[in-house]
C-alpha cells in the first residue's frame, strides 16, 4: 500500500509483532483509548487477515472495546503460510513487519515507530540472529550507539522516570566483559542528550555493578578500579549535569519510588543501570503497566511495551494493552517536545 498522499499529520508507524501472542489484541484494544492523543495517522504493519480474525475471536468472547482493523490503515504483509502455524513462521512474519515498518518509519519526518512483542526464540529459528528488536533498529539505521531506555509518566505526580541499559540482551556472566569506561561514556551522553530535550541541568543517578557498590573493593573491584574515576571524569566535562553514583544497586531506586507516588518527594531524571535486569526489576515494579521501552539515539523514536509475548494468554482476550497505550502516547509526546529527534 502506498502511503504518499497520506495529509501531514503526526504519523504513528505500528508493526504488529508475534502473531502468536497478545500483540494483534492489545494493538486491537489501545487504538480505540480514549487515553490516546487525538488526530494520530495510525499505520499497522502486519497481516490484515489476522488482525481481522483477532477481532472476530475477541468480539465473540464479549469484548466490546475494539478497533476494527476494516477502519484501520494497515500495510498488508502475508509472509506466513496459512498452514504453516509454527515458531519460526511467526517469527519470520515479526521480523519482517519490523524492517518494513522501520522502512515506512524513515519517509515521515513527523512520526514515530511502536512495535509490538516479538519472540527473540522464534528469530532464531527462522534464521534472524538478533538478540532484540533495538538490535534490528541499529543496524538499519547505521548506528552503533543506541540506548534501551525504559520510561514512565506517573499518572500520580506526572514525573517521567527514565532508566537506562549500560548493557542489555546479553548473559549475566558477560556483564562484567563488556562494561568499560567507553561504554559508560557513550551511554551517559545518550542519557544527556535525552534529557536535555526536556530540561537543562538533569540529574543522574549510577547504579555500581555489585552489591553496595563493591564496598570499596571487598564486594568487587569494578567501582574501584574504573567506574568510580569514569563517572568523575564524564562528569568534570558535563557539568551541568548533577551526577550521583556509583550507587548501591539495593537503594538506587528508593527516591524513584517516592517521586512517583508524591509531587513533593526530590526527582531525578535519569538513572542508568549496569545490566538488563538490574534495571528493568525496579522499573516494572514501581511503574507497573506504565513502563516503555524506548530506543534512543535512532533518528526517530521508537516504542514498545515493556513486557513480552504474552503466549500464555493469547486468545483469552485478558491481555491488558495499558503499556501499549502508554508506548503510543510516550512516542508522541518525546517526539514533539524534542529539541534533537525528528530530524529524519
Amino acid at each position: 500500500m502506498n502511503f504518499q498522499n497520506i495529509n501531514n499529520k503526526f504519523k504513528i508507524i505500528l508493526s504488529v509483532g508475534d502473531e502468536s501472542g497478545i500483540g494483534p489484541e492489545i494493538i486491537l484494544k489501545a487504538l480505540c483509548s480514549n487515553e490516546l492523543p487525538k488526530n494520530i495517522d495510525f499505520i499497522l504493519v502486519g497481516s490484515k487477515n489476522n488482525l481481522q480474525n483477532t477481532y472476530k475471536h475477541l468480539r465473540s468472547l464479549g469484548l466490546e472495546n475494539l478497533a476494527n482493523p476494516k477502519n484501520l490503515k494497515i500495510h498488508d504483509l502475508e509472509i506466513s503460510s496459512s498452514t504453516n502455524e509454527s515458531k519460526s513462521s511467526y517469527g519470520n512474519s515479526s521480523f519482517y513487519y519490523l524492517t518494513k515498518a522501520i522502512e515506512i518509519v524513515k519517509r515521515y519526518p513527523n512520526s514515530a515507530l511502536v512495535t509490538g512483542p516479538i519472540c527473540k526464540k522464534s528469530w532464531c529459528l527462522a534464521g534472524h540472529y538478533f538478540s532484540g528488536q533495538t538490535e534490528v533498529l541499529a543496524k538499519a539505521c547505521g548506528i552503533k550507539n543506541v540506548g534501551m531506555l525504559f520510561t514512565a509518566k506517573s499518572p500520580i505526580t506526572g514525573w517521567r522516570f527514565n532508566t537506562l541499559l549500560a548493557t542489555t540482551h546479553i548473559a549475566l556472566s558477560e556483564v562484567p566483559k563488556k562494561l568499560n569506561t567507553e561504554l559508560i561514556y557513550s551511554k551517559l551522553d545518550l542519557l544527556k542528550d535525552f534529557c536535555n530535550t526536556y530540561v537543562d541541568q538533569p540529574t543522574f543517578k549510577v547504579a555500581g555493578l555489585n552489591p553496595h557498590a563493591g564496598e570499596e573493593g571487598i564486594l568487587g573491584n569494578e567501582e574501584k578500579d574504573w567506574l568510580n574515576h569514569a563517572l568523575i571524569d564524564w562528569n568534570a566535562k558535563n557539568k551541568n549535569i548533577k551526577l550521583l553514583g556509583p550507587l548501591s544497586p539495593d537503594s538506587c531506586w528508593n527516591s524513584s519510588a517516592k517521586a512517583w507516588r508524591n509531587k513533593n518527594a526530590e526527582r531525578h531524571d535519569g538513572i542508568l543501570a549496569m545490566y538488563h535486569d538490574q534495571g528493568l526489576i525496579p522499573m516494572k515494579v514501581i511503574a507497573l503497566n506504565y513502563s516503555v521501552n524506548t530506543t534512543i539515539g535512532l533518528p526517530f523514536i521508537r516504542t514498545s511495551p515493556d513486557h513480552g509475548t504474552g503466549f500464555d494468554i493469547a486468545g483469552k482476550g485478558i491481555a491488558q494493552s495499558q503499556s501499549m497505550v502508554e508506548a503510543i502516547k510516550a512516542a508522541v509526546e518525546i517526539t514533539k517536545n524534542s529539541r534533537l529527534l525528528n530530524t529524519h
